[in-house]
């Protein structure tokens, strides 16, 4: 390999279809885990107000912004906790509103630092400091 001098490419995030089904979170967290970069998911549902309050500034600062690329990156995707088939991953996932921010890395989940409070993930700044902690963390 050869020597450059040009700084290091940044790694892009990754913004994933939504999750309607365990079996599409698991393969999300396998993917996330061999690529070492950290998924962050929004445990939300059609009918909730706060959600549809939040999603657009999270996905303007993972896309638009870049956020989190300059440490590595991150995988995006929505849990859809009111789909049919989701079953019982919201209560796997200790989930007790929504929305819920919630952080996996290395194909855990980082309960310790998830987002519950729809003021905080509406706050731009503490949102973007949450999602630099959380690709700093590493998949």
């Amino acid at each position: 390999r050869a020597f450059t001098t040009s700084p290091a490419a940044l790694a892009k995030n990754r913004l994933y279809a939504n999750i309607r089904r365990p079996d599409e979170l698991h393969t999300l967290l396998l993917l996330s885990a061999s690529s070492n970069v950290p998924l962050i998911t929004l445990w939300s549902a059609s009918w909730c107000s706060a959600c549809a309050a939040v999603r657009p500034v999270l996905k303007e600062l993972l896309e638009t912004e870049g956020v989190g690329e300059a440490q590595g990156g991150l995988g995006f995707a929505e849990v859809e906790l009111d789909s049919v088939e989701i079953g019982t991953l919201g209560v796997d996932y200790m989930i007790n509103s929504m929305p819920t921010l919630l952080a996996f890395s290395r194909g855990e989940a980082q309960v310790e630092t998830k987002l519950t409070r729809p003021e905080e993930m509406k706050d731009r700044e503490r949102l973007r400091e949450w999602l630099e902690g959380e690709a700093r963390r590493g998949g």
